[in-house]
């Protein structure tokens, strides 16, 4: 079963943000994508609407 992935296979990081223009992960996430957890992928996930909405993360 493949990982699950907000990708959307528009790949180009914001200079600004340093965030993933497609799928708002930073590029530390994205390299570690594949050896995360699935806990860890979806706890990801699951803050990436904030991150677009430019929301500070909740502690």
């Amino acid at each position: 079963m493949k990982p699950s992935s907000p990708c959307i296979d528009i790949c180009q990081i914001d200079p600004a943000t340093r965030l993933c223009i497609g799928c708002l992960r930073s590029i530390d996430e994205i390299t570690r994508w594949g050896g995360m957890t699935e806990t860890e992928r979806l706890a990801i996930m699951a803050s990436l609407p904030l991150r677009k909405t430019g929301a500070p993360p909740r502690s």
